[in-house]
């Protein structure tokens, strides 16, 4: 059979696109090529005894940061009781048990075939980048990774069991465990898939349009109702005395239609993730108006969850994906690998975007539609800490635009789906000394703090929010 042409060949077609003999564009031959080199370099790092040591490191920090959020009662803890019995305590307060369930000691595997679901953006990096670098593999894991097409079937997929896991927007595991917008199932948040890594993005015909208060009568699309999208361009336009139920229009739209319909002229603008905010600007269709990180630098969009039915049924197969995602979340971080990873998630099984618009949202070096080219490194990042006070600001919000009627208890919700121990309620059971330390840590949101210790007084103290 010729590998150019294939005139009685029922299942290929007769004139193929690419002389490697596979059906695809010279351009998508050498996004391919470029993907499979930057793969081998980053399982070529990940392989080093540099990367092993980092990112055992990273994780055994990240889950004592679970129990520290400050710094200052870690060290004090330190001092007081010794590094032994410190790793001891720790090991017994940690989720899902032990800190062996989560470090290096491997225990059977209940489960090893898993389904995990994913919506192509860049928020999900680190659960995407594990597949092609083998980093399930090496946990003894046979993961399928599925594009979805939006976050409404993600939700029906977890609850009908059809997804083991999934790349979760970091509100829904909290709607979803409540009943809201669907069946209460209870779910949760393992790690967060990346912080800040979205934008406001407003149509070129609005380059001169660039205050708030003037948007009256616009409309926006937002990916989920559910989401921080659609939380932080709701606080964004009421902090500018919009209110966003009557006085613009909000719209529920798939990111990956956001930019036609911005083309087409049926939105003004979105409050969406990347790369669809960089795709804008590289279509001539739009423009930054502002990163998020500038609303709440290193608020969380994305996360990685499950059901808990399916960690308490399955604890060794979730220990083994947790550190899967941990480690590939490390090497997401290292800024040296970014331009790596735009072109491993590049390819039409992943994002399917062009690498030149990926690399200027992980790199922070991109252009913003108006002329200039900004360097702002932290545009995306990917950090896992599920802070619980995260949660509770969410639930804050859910509240104040009427997804939540009634009173909420915050907290208990927060750490029921948010797996982070409440390290003063189980130390308080060994008998250690900083029990009375804040658990619980503080957010900058548009220059105002939100202390989740006094959740309840923050909600109802906007002006501008849902009464009925």
């Amino acid at each position: 059979m010729s590998e150019f042409f294939s005139p009685y060949d029922a299942d290929r077609p007769l004139l193929l696109k690419c002389s490697c003999g596979k059906d695809h564009t010279a351009a998508e031959h050498a996004q391919e090529a470029s993907a499979q080199s930057a793969t081998a370099e980053l399982k070529r790092r990940s392989l080093t005894s540099t990367f092993e040591a980092y990112s055992n490191e990273f994780i055994e920090a990240t889950l004592v940061k679970a129990l520290f959020p400050q710094d200052a009662v870690r060290r004090q803890f330190l001092r007081a009781v010794g590094k032994s019995t410190a790793m001891a305590a720790i090991a017994s307060v940690l989720p899902l048990g032990t800190m062996q369930a989560m470090a290096q000691d491997k225990n059977a595997l209940e489960k090893t075939n898993l389904k995990i679901g994913f919506i192509p953006i860049t928020c999900a990096t680190p659960l995407i980048m594990a597949q092609p670098l083998g980093f399930y593999q090496k946990q003894g894991l046979n993961v399928e990774i599925t594009k979805t097409a939006g976050w409404a079937l993600i939700r029906d997929k977890m609850i009908n069991k059809e997804y083991d896991a999934t790349h979760f927007l970091s509100p829904m595991p909290l709607a979803i465990s409540m009943g809201l917008g669907a069946n209460a199932t209870p779910m949760n948040v393992a790690t967060i898939q990346n912080v800040n890594g979205q934008a406001i993005t407003l149509a070129l015909k609005h380059k001169n349009n660039r205050d708030p208060k003037n948007w009256k009568g616009f409309k926006f699309a937002i990916p989920f109702e559910f989401s921080m999208h659609n939380f932080l361009l709701r606080y964004y336009l009421a902090e500018n005395g919009l209110n966003p139920d009557t006085d613009v229009q909000l719209r529920v739209v798939p990111p990956a239609e956001m930019v036609a319909n911005l083309k087409a002229g049926n939105i003004d603008g979105f409050l969406g993730p990347d790369p669809f905010n960089q795709r804008a600007v590289f279509e001539e269709a739009g423009f930054i108006h502002l990163l998020t990180k500038d609303l709440w630098n290193g608020h969380p969009c994305c996360a990685f969850g499950t059901s808990t039915e399916f960690i308490q049924k399955n604890p060794n197969t979730f220990a083994a994906l947790y550190r899967a995602v941990l480690t590939s979340a490390a090497m997401a971080r290292d800024p040296a690998n970014r331009e790596l990873i735009a072109k491993v998630i590049a390819p039409s099984q992943y994002l399917n975007q062009p690498e030149a618009v990926l690399t200027q949202v992980l790199t922070g070096k991109f252009a913003d539609g108006l002329g200039k080219i900004q360097n702002v490194p932290d545009r995306a990042d990917f950090d896992p800490m599920p802070w619980q006070s995260m949660a509770v600001w969410m639930l804050t919000q859910m509240q104040r635009w009427g997804y939540i009627k009634g009173e909420v208890n915050y907290k208990q919700i927060a750490e029921k789906v948010f797996l982070i121990t409440d390290a003063r309620k189980h130390m308080k059971e060994l008998g250690q000394p900083f029990v009375a330390g804040p658990a619980y840590t503080k957010h900058k949101i548009m220059g105002k703090e939100f202390d989740p210790a006094r959740a309840e007084a923050y909600a109802k103290s906007f002006a501008i929010r849902k009464t009925a």
